[in-house]
């Protein structure tokens, strides 16, 4: 575990210092495109942030191959070369669509060929573990489209949810944190040496979005661009598949004598086919949506809009932050709840927990539409938006540049932008003011007619 955690560490050291150069770098290079109509920040800023943590990537790799116990990774597996090698080439992808915009059909044949050159070096399903039949065997053709459509699918899956400052790289952070327990317990519990490649994978995964966290959290000072989504998103994916097809479930040795003992134990063999879906559920389930909208419309799946889930959070009322937030708690829900359903899937206590966890999780999404009013002793110690009308200063007492200056902070974050028209309170206020106007220089026109007529 120590050599694990020095991986990582050294992985987000390495991440977070190198992205402040990166960021200069972006804006020397001109990588800080024109804010479009379906972005949420106000000003340009730069991209390219994958640069960083692709050499974070590659540092995490080199120090582990240096360790007494991660050594027998690389010297055991071919994984680690075959995960550096796709990664190197979907980040150059990557980099030249952050500063050349390059068409979408191109990005999908790149992601394609990473996932066959990790194919051609070893990285593929072998077999899958399916319920009520065993260990299926697969041919060479099955386990190499399997893996590509994999790689593909967990790529755009993350590339999809990359729209609000830090949350896709927090979401694959939760993620990756519930894979690296999952894949550390087969390793050690089990005994399984095959395991250990995919912990690696999940440790130096954690180690390059906390260290591009700080940089990236709202407001963002730097995006981590498709170089990035897609990098980490194929990190994901390299993870996933080396412990769901190359551990054998057999070697898991969960046979037991009775058939209640049997169903209890043999789920271990089953949570390498279901948690990696569960790491990506939110957004492969945005993904679906985003392809079935677009095509519904007659637009092409790859055209970009404003219907993703963070959006549609932002839409209902919630804040920048709060969205994020409500979308961590969702991935990390979702992700060790299956955890802990693997541990002690007899425990009817983990589902309860499940259960009242997303009750809150529902309450927390329809937040806007029921905005608490705080009693009136603690009114002096809220939001105005929070007090009983009865506590709130007379409309009269306001000025026009006070009543607007309300009216906007009180609006959710990405509501308005400088294109859309104003609020009704500004528009009130600069029609009044517009008629004191014409007003005034009507009595001054009168005026210059009568001395002239004197």
């Amino acid at each position: 575990m120590r050599e694990y955690l020095l991986t990582l560490c050294v992985t987000a050291a390495v991440t977070y210092l190198l992205t402040g150069p990166v960021r200069k770098f972006a804006i020397v290079a001109g990588a800080m495109p024109e804010i479009r109509a379906r972005d949420v920040h106000r000003e340009p800023t730069p991209r390219l942030g994958g640069i960083a943590m692709f050499f974070g990537l590659c540092a995490g790799l080199l120090v582990a191959d240096h360790l007494t116990n991660l050594s027998t990774v690389f010297e055991k597996s071919n994984e680690p070369r075959a995960l550096l090698s796709g990664a190197a080439l979907i980040w150059l992808i990557g980099v030249l669509d952050d500063k050349f915009e390059i068409d979408a059909l191109i990005k999908l044949g790149g992601q394609m060929i990473a996932a066959g050159v990790m194919v051609m070096q070893g990285l593929t399903i072998l077999w899958l573990p399916i319920p009520g039949v065993g260990s299926v065997a697969l041919t060479q053709w099955q386990g190499t489209l399997l893996t590509v459509a994999l790689v593909v699918i967990t790529i755009n899956a993350v590339n999809f949810v990359d729209g609000l400052d830090g949350l896709a790289a927090g979401m694959v952070c939760i993620a990756s944190a519930a894979f690296f327990l999952y894949a550390y317990r087969v390793w050690v519990s089990y005994g399984i040496e095959a395991a250990a490649p995919a912990t690696l994978f999940a440790a130096i995964l954690m180690g390059m979005c906390l260290g591009f966290l700080p940089h990236n959290m709202h407001p963002a000072r730097i995006f981590m661009g498709d170089s990035g989504s897609m990098l980490i998103g194929l990190v994901l994916a390299a993870g996933a598949i080396s412990i769901t097809g190359q551990v054998d479930p057999d070697a898991l040795k969960v046979f037991a004598q009775s058939e209640r003992e049997a169903v209890h134990q043999t789920v271990p063999v089953y949570i390498p086919l279901l948690l990696p879906l569960t790491i990506i559920a939110i957004p492969a389930a945005d993904l679906v949506l985003a392809i079935v909208r677009r095509t519904w419309r007659g637009q092409s799946p790859f055209a970009a809009d404003r219907g993703h889930l963070h959006h549609r959070l932002l839409e209902i009322g919630h804040s920048h932050s709060r969205a994020v937030l409500i979308m961590y708690f969702w991935s990390a829900l979702i992700a060790f709840g299956t955890l802990a359903y693997s541990v002690n899937s007899a425990s009817m206590w983990i589902v309860l927990g499940v259960v009242f966890l997303s009750a809150i999780g529902l309450v927390l999404l329809l937040l806007p539409r029921f905005t608490p009013r705080a009693p009136r002793w603690a009114e002096g110690f809220v939001p105005p938006r929070y007090r009983r009308r009865g506590a709130v200063a007379e409309p009269a007492a306001t000025t026009p540049q006070t009543a607007s200056a309300e009216t906007a902070a009180d609006a959710p974050a990405g509501a308005r932008s400088e294109g859309e028209p104003r609020t009704p309170v500004a528009a009130g206020v600069s029609r009044v003011n517009g008629a004191t106007a014409i007003g005034a220089r009507s009595r001054l026109l009168d005026r210059g007619k009568a001395g002239t007529s004197r």
